[in-house]
């Protein structure tokens, strides 16, 4: 039973995470929550964002704010979606529909994971029209098409490929909790599911979570480093990218571009927009925070294609600070996550909810009335 009381208490995210970090299994909560070695990256992400100023503007009539944004001919109510997310249903059962489900309703795009626990026909149409697919680039290229042509049967449109992957990130946390594919039911792992009751009797009504689209890959998984192996692609190469490009006939991205060099690499081969992502700080912990990546890149390609932002987004005026920065749009991953596992589907409206009031207080404090009149002169300048 959900508390919608204690819900409509939760003012930030970080409300919501530490609710989530109450109902949610110590094990489970550390496979979304935790980033790569140290998490300095995943910090970092986070911190860099509240270091960018935005100076108010005031006597402007900004009794109706405009938060809508276009994306590839698509009109959303917001200029951010939710960010694929692996394995998402061990942190709380069933987030995958409930994400695409509030996404729909909301609209906003929801973008399915590859590496989702469930499968992406079922995501597409809980998603109806508001559905992207995120791919895994398989070293077995007969697995990479067989994903590619099930999104085109299922209806996607947009398809984004993730090319941060070249190695499995160290997660030390996984490490710690002795993470396995499937779960073992260690003496810690018990004492943790009988710790939190709600989370383990949801799970026994929906099942143990898997990565349902390599269902059959993974038949002989013993570890979730055996799960990262079939994930990453260290060979994939700008030739591969080229020959994607040739086979997606709807609206390419490319997820994880923190270079200019690179996103002008994505641009010269026709790539519709790039994702300047570093995996939510869950591949290394020695790399920039996508808000400082960001302006560099929008320098150099922002005239030739669409820019797109994840990683850190915590408050709804980050949101306007990657506008400001030169980004047209934003994903939130573990924002709504925590949501979800704050609440379930009451919980993910609630992060929503909370991003949505604080985007539109924001432009209001800035004096501006519709969210694409952001630009650079918000930023504070000294």
């Amino acid at each position: 039973m959900v508390d919608l009381m204690r819900l409509d208490r939760a003012a930030s995210i970080d409300d919501l995470r530490a609710m989530a970090k109450r109902r949610v299994p110590r094990f489970a909560f550390d496979l979304v929550d935790g980033g790569a070695e140290s998490e300095r990256n995943m910090r970092r992400n986070v911190e860099a964002f509240e270091e960018v100023e935005l100076t108010p503007r005031y006597m402007v009539d900004v009794s109706q704010i405009d938060t809508c944004a276009m994306l590839f001919g698509q009109t959303y109510d917001q200029p951010f979606g939710a960010a694929p997310i692996g394995m998402l249903n061990a942190f709380w059962p069933n987030a995958d529909l409930i994400l695409a489900r509030m996404c729909k309703r909301e609209n906003i795009p929801y973008v399915a994971s590859s590496a989702a626990s469930t499968t992406l026909e079922r995501l597409a149409e809980a998603a109806d029209g508001n559905g992207w697919f995120q791919l895994y680039v398989s070293s077995d290229t007969s697995v990479t098409e067989s994903l590619i042509s099930r999104a085109e049967k299922a209806g996607y449109d947009v398809l984004l490929v993730t090319a941060d992957v070249p190695a499995a990130g160290k997660r030390d946390r996984d490490i710690r909790n002795q993470l396995s594919v499937p779960f073992r039911f260690t003496p810690d792992v018990l004492l943790q599911l009988i710790a939190n009751p709600t989370w383990s009797l949801a799970s026994l009504r929906h099942g143990k979570p898997n990565i349902a689209n390599y269902a059959d890959l993974l038949k002989g998984a013993t570890s979730y480093a055996d799960v990262q192996k079939t994930l990453i692609t260290p060979g994939f190469t700008w030739d591969d990218l080229k020959r994607l490009r040739e086979r997606w006939k709807g609206h390419l991205l490319v997820k994880g571009v923190l270079h200019p060099d690179d996103a002008l690499r994505c641009a010269d081969i026709g790539c519709d927009a790039i994702v300047v992502s570093n995996h939510g700080g869950r591949q290394v912990a020695f790399g920039p925070p996508t808000i400082e990546a960001l302006p560099p890149i929008a320098a150099a390609v922002r005239d030739r294609m669409k820019i797109i932002l994840d990683s850190g987004i915590r408050r709804g005026a980050d949101l306007i600070r990657a506008k400001a920065l030169g980004a047209d749009f934003a994903f939130a991953g573990r924002a709504l996550a925590y949501g979800v596992g704050a609440g379930g589907a009451q919980g993910a409206d609630r992060a929503f909810a909370i991003l949505k009031l604080e985007l539109v207080r924001a432009l209001g404090q800035l004096g501006t009335r519709s969210f694409g009149d952001v630009g650079s002169s918000h930023l504070t300048t000294r």
